[in-house]
């Protein structure tokens, strides 16, 4: 009986210090709970700040290593559901890029601002965790013109649209043995053959 009271009694303490430790902010106006900070490791600075609509979490900031600077962003549904992860490639606070999960947790695709600039120009997609192709805006114009086809992790195909006409027409064509091929597709039907070899073109024109 005394462990039991032993136990309870520190669960309540426990309880009670985890209490101390959250901090919510309300509107002003509306008395509507706005923000939950945390401070998860009880160094007395908050590290985990839980956006809020009232009851519904929106978005939770943390920083995870304790440098006053936000590591993670986690996005939620009006549900309630998590919808994306974000991360910050450079460690530097900015949120550059947002990772999707599939229904059993895994990564189904990873979106990357590489301009740094809110902006996603990338986006990679992944089967069991493993990256199997990816798209990209190279020039920034909205547009892909630029796909990668990935085999057992191995970049096996990149594709290039040249003429900003929402096709590839250029390729390269990797071989497991690092060879690479060269393939054009001028009409930009999906028809690709071998790129004429440059020295045989000039000693045709000689």
């Amino acid at each position: 009986m005394a462990f039991v009271l032993i136990s309870a009694a520190c669960e309540s303490h426990q309880a009670a210090d985890a209490r101390k430790r959250i901090q919510p902010v309300y509107d002003r106006e509306t008395g509507r709970l706005t923000l939950l900070k945390y401070d998860s490791n009880g160094d007395g600075k908050p590290d985990t700040f839980s956006y809020m609509d009232g009851a519904q979490t929106v978005r939770i900031e943390i920083d995870e290593d304790g440098d006053g600077l936000i590591d993670r962003w986690e996005y939620y549904t009006r549900d309630q559901k998590l919808e994306k992860v974000g991360f910050s490639r450079a460690h530097d606070g900015k949120v550059d890029s947002w990772s999707y999960a599939n229904a059993d947790g895994s990564v189904a695709k990873v979106e990357s601002s590489t301009g740094r600039n809110g902006r996603v120009d990338r986006t990679e997609y992944y089967e069991r965790g493993v990256l199997v192709r990816a798209e990209e805006d190279t020039d920034g114009d909205g547009k892909v013109d630029k796909w990668e086809q990935y085999e057992a992790s191995r970049l096996a195909l990149v594709a290039f649209d040249t003429r900003h006409r929402g096709v590839p027409d250029r390729r390269l064509v990797y071989a497991p043995d690092g060879d690479v091929r060269v393939e054009i597709d001028p009409a930009g039907e999906g028809h690709f053959v071998a790129a004429p070899d440059p020295v045989h073109a000039v000693r045709s024109r000689d």
